[in-house]
């Protein structure tokens, strides 16, 4: 296996790298580039950002959880690389020295490359931004300011000369061949499904934000590997009259922009989804298949009837999602078969979704519920309600659901409909929430929808007295 990259405007070539080693390993000790650092080595604190630039993107991303494969082709640019070629730091960096945005400087490498980052996309939502970079000492108030001093500086050109550089490097990466050895890197999905369908043992591995940490925190061994950020049609989101249709490999924050205005709420959830770094990695394929039962996605696109498509070799199947998810940990899935996409469809719909969590950004839901009730005339036509963090699955309220279909939508409808939540629910108790404080929340949450429905605001993005 070879890869090939750019590192600071400079190619990189690797024969045979350790496939598990993560980008950040690499960098530190055997390219000596210590300016990006390690702290939570879990994608959480953000300290070993960096920036990555491929044809799709240019995103901040965790080089802690990123393995060298995934990398090929693409271009790296860590704390060392962001200023100019002559030396004159990149205006994020003279914002964060002129309003002393700095204290430890552990963080800062990671905050730089975060801010470069969405300076280049001309991003102004800084919360969202840096919310996936942590701060202990400096305090984030310095740090917004540098990054809304640096806004009308103009985007560093030699920055923006790197996508030009991609081309003629793909051009000398060669499409592995079917592995004798541990590591295979299909360029499509059919070699892929012949792949997977011959080796059902291997581990698929997508953006790796959950894979990752099997390697630095549990020091799995992974024997036989798949890598599949080079399958360009699995990254694919098409449009009919009907429905979106997205590949495996489509990101959550390209999930996110697409149904900003199909699905605002859902896209608005979509915000809390860990962080910026994450979100520009992980993939909706991988968010399913995994089957944790508190994934973010999975309540929501069930609560809007979403197929799931799966395949096997050259035999594909269609399911609904909602019937993907069996038991925890099991999954209806066939060893050698892979998650190929998953549609929703563009009927009407009235989805609203509510996390809850100990903190507002980057944090694990306790409780995610989804609700798409549609309101006929005064009387409730249909619902679809789904919830993550209730069960050892995510799973449809299908007691809630028909305490509220041809009622009238009013208090006393609402009321009877909470009471059902004991049909369908006993959670559990665990370190994010009791099983009563999960039951009480989702219960809370359907009379927010009521209060939503009546124009009453309900958003806790701002506190006032």
């Amino acid at each position: 296996m070879d890869i090939a990259f750019l590192l600071n405007g400079e190619t990189v070539r690797l024969t045979d790298p350790e496939p598990t080693q993560t980008l950040l390993d690499w960098l530190r000790n055997d390219r000596g580039l210590i300016g990006t650092k390690e702290g939570c080595n879990e994608g959480d604190c953000g300290a070993c950002s960096v920036v990555v630039t491929d044809k799709n993107q240019t995103a901040a991303l965790n080089a802690c959880i990123l393995f060298l494969p995934q990398i090929d082709g693409k271009a790296i640019r860590t704390v060392e690389g962001i200023s100019a070629p002559d030396g004159t730091p990149h205006p994020v960096q003279k914002a964060m020295i002129d309003l002393h945005g700095s204290q430890c400087g552990f963080c800062t490498p990671g905050f730089i490359a975060s801010m470069a980052a969405a300076h280049q996309n001309g991003r102004s939502d800084h919360d969202d931004q840096l919310a996936g970079n942590l701060c202990r000492c400096t305090g984030y108030a310095p740090i917004i300011k540098a990054a809304e001093l640096a806004e009308a500086a103009p985007k560093a050109d030699w920055l923006e000369k790197t996508p030009f550089v991609l081309p003629k490097i793909a051009t000398e990466i060669q499409a592995q061949p079917a592995p004798e050895g541990p590591v295979y890197i299909p360029q499509t999905g059919d070699e892929l499904a012949e792949f997977y369908a011959d080796n059902p043992d291997a581990t698929l591995i997508a953006g790796a934000t959950d894979i990752g940490l099997w390697v630095t925190k549990q020091l799995r061994a992974l024997p036989k590997i798949a890598f599949l950020n080079q399958i360009s049609d699995l990254a694919e989101i098409s449009e009919t009259d009907d429905a979106f249709r997205f590949g495996a490999m489509v990101s959550i924050e390209q999930l996110r922009t697409t149904l900003t205005s199909h699905a605002p709420s859902f896209a608005q959830m979509l915000r809390r989804f860990a962080s910026a770094q994450v979100r520009a990695s992980a993939t909706i394929g991988g968010n399913i298949a995994n089957g944790s039962p508190i994934g973010d996605t999975p309540p929501a696109l069930i609560a809007l009837d979403a197929t799931l498509h799966l395949r096997k070799s050259d035999v594909r199947r269609d399911l609904p999602l909602e019937d993907y998810f069996v038991d925890y940990g099991k999954q209806d899935i066939q060893p050698g078969e892979f998650v190929e996409g998953v549609s929703i469809p563009k009927r009407a719909h009235s989805l609203s979704v509510h996390k809850l969590s100990k903190r507002f950004d980057q944090d694990i839901s306790a409780v995610l519920g989804a609700f798409n009730i549609i309101v006929e005339n005064d009387k409730v036509s249909s619902a679809r309600i789904a919830f993550g963090g209730m069960a050892g699955i995510p799973k449809r309220a299908s007691a809630v659901e028909a305490a509220l279909t041809n009622r009238v939508w009013n208090t006393e409808t609402v009321a009877g409909a909470i009471e059902a939540f004991g049909q369908d629910f006993a959670p559990l108790s665990d370190m994010r929430a009791s099983a009563d404080y999960r039951l009480e929340a989702a219960q809370n949450m359907l009379w927010r929808v009521w209060h939503e429905d009546q124009g009453t605001a309900t958003s806790v993005l701002e506190v006032t007295a």
